[in-house]
């Protein structure tokens, strides 16, 4: 049964709740009994007698082998999207071909299977001249690709100018979450941290979206924070009453302070049990932590609403004020995506997913379709202009669940573009891509592998489809397996930062103790030249 027009959303909508937050733990530490009692009580610990000989004892604490307060390993930020259902990716978004990569093209009945109509294949211009063959990202896409107009609504021409990016054609199920397709526990194996925590997803599950990760990469001490509004991020960082009650420099000699009696209380406590120094640790790294956190963001807008770069209402930002705020869906996916780049981008995380639900859309108008992807590409050009604002480079990764296909019938109303409706769930079709931005201050636009056009074209597209538009299975080792997908693309992100050559990605699945199943040419399946050489360097 077809959806009415205007209600793509409704079915799929659903309520949200967020994770506790660490308010609690502020809490606890009773900074909120009172400003009365808490100015009095306070009060002496102000003084310079009781903040004396802190630094050292800070800056020993605050290394990664004391209490692991760090401002993030300088690694490349890394975003993955899951588009939950099985979106379209290949062919009607980002452009698929044969052996010789995106401009091989595929049959007209391929992409007619993929939605396109004949008079709508790459190879053709549409009636104002446009190649449907666009490579403005770097990376093809279809011209009228809902992801690509999604992407340029928020990109300026200057950061498409420095973005590229591969397509990897790949199987995975349809319509369900049990893909191992999370590649974020790979990317925080390979170095990436953050200052507040490791990894932020959008959903409250073990890879924190909708698909499930690799077993052999799960580490139960990595689970991704769930973030998925701008309250989610204030409340990561929150710094109670005491921030407002006194300066900024004041809270944090109170709690180094408390930290300091704290300390001297430990050391004349034996908790008769076995883990003693542990225990130690514990309560004192969680006050050297509290009073970190109001050393570093007392005062500091972190929240994404209030980050200029991010809304403003006069169109500097990448949002406006009345969009971001409109309290219909696509705010509300502008503001999950917000959370997450915020805190990624900033390096507060070192890794983040945003799910994105109700892309299980066959069975409807294409509309329904293309009003979705559009969105999701909205999503995506807002993190890589949120990139580009802050100079710094980001790893764009977007999957989902199987794919689908068309049977030719179109949908001529607006939205539906004179494209095919999506009839049926179609694995053979599926794909994922990456984009990557990398700033004019290192480099601009990332470069292919290959000496050649041709040879570069292979690295643009790994992987193939035959001419009838299904994936070739023996084309790559990830072409129908899905695990093997996430380790390609932690091998493409350790390639960023040049860490193939030294075996560092090899070392990891060393460690785990399992093959990376790649085989041993690692360059075929790498896209790009590195761009950073181990970290990135501070703007």
């Amino acid at each position: 049964m077809k959806r009415n027009k205007g209600n793509f959303d409704l079915p799929l909508f659903h309520t949200d709740h967020p994770r506790p937050v660490t308010r609690r733990q502020f809490l606890s530490q009773g900074f909120m009994t009172g400003a009365a009692y808490t100015v009095g009580g306070i009060a002496p610990l102000l003084g310079t007698r009781a903040y004396a000989d802190l630094a050292a004892d800070l800056d020993a604490l605050r290394a990664p082998s004391q209490c692991n307060i760090t401002d993030g390993a300088g690694k490349i930020p890394f975003i993955c999207f899951d588009l939950a259902g099985g979106a379209n990716i290949a062919g009607s978004n980002v452009l698929v071909g044969k052996q010789g990569g995106q401009s091989d093209f595929l049959g007209t009945n391929g992409y007619e299977k993929m939605g396109l109509p004949g008079d709508m294949v790459p190879g053709l211009n549409d009636a104002n001249g446009n190649p449907f063959a666009n490579f403005d990202l770097g990376l093809g896409f279809h011209f009228d690709s809902a992801f690509r107009r999604g992407i340029l609504s928020r990109v300026s021409a200057a950061t498409a100018a420095n973005i590229n990016g591969a397509v990897i054609p790949a199987r995975s199920d349809n319509d369900t979450g049990n893909n191992p397709h999370n590649p974020m526990y790979g990317i925080a194996l390979a170095g990436a941290k953050g200052s507040i925590l490791g990894l932020a997803g959008s959903e409250n599950t073990d890879s924190g979206g909708n698909s499930t990760l690799p077993l052999p990469l799960f580490n139960p001490e990595m689970r991704p924070t769930k973030v998925d509004r701008p309250s989610d991020v204030v409340n990561l960082v929150d710094t109670g009453d005491l921030v407002g009650i006194l300066t900024k420099d004041d809270a944090t000699k109170v709690m180094e302070s408390i930290y300091r009696l704290s300390d001297q209380k430990m050391i004349n406590v034996d908790t008769l049990v076995a883990r003693d120094a542990d225990i130690d640790k514990a309560v004192r790294c969680g006050y050297l932590k509290a009073a970190h956190i109001a050393d570093k963001f007392g005062g500091t807008p972190i929240d994404p609403g209030l980050d200029a770069d991010i809304v403003a209402p006069d169109g500097t930002g990448i949002f406006l004020d009345t969009e971001f705020f409109a309290g219909n869906r696509d705010a509300r996916e502008f503001q999950k995506t917000a959370s997450v780049m915020k805190l990624v981008m900033n390096g507060f995380a070192g890794a983040g997913c945003v799910e994105m639900g109700g892309y299980d859309y066959h069975g409807g108008r294409r509309a329904e379709g293309e009003v979705k992807d559009f969105r999701a590409g909205q999503c995506m050009g807002a993190c890589l202009e949120y990139a580009a604002k802050l100079d710094m480079p980001l790893m764009l990764y977007v999957f989902s669940d199987g794919s689908l296909s068309s049977n030719g019938a179109m949908d001529n109303t607006d939205d539906g573009r004179g494209k095919g409706e999506w009839t049926s769930d179609n694995s053979s079709t599926a794909g994922a891509f990456f984009l990557v931005y990398n700033p004019p201050r290192l480099g601009g636009r990332p470069v292919l592998k290959g000496a050649t056009l041709d040879e570069q074209m292979l690295h643009q597209q790994l992987g193939y489809m035959d001419a009838g538009g299904s994936v070739q299975r023996a084309a790559t080792p990830m072409a129908n397996n899905v695990n093997l997908l996430v380790n390609s693309v932690v091998l493409n992100y350790m390639a960023l930062h040049g860490d193939v050559t030294t075996g560092a990605f090899q070392s990891i699945y060393q460690t785990l103790g399992v093959g990376h199943g790649l085989g041993n040419d690692l360059d075929r399946f790498t896209a790009f030249e590195p761009i950073v050489s181990g970290t990135v360097p501070v703007a």
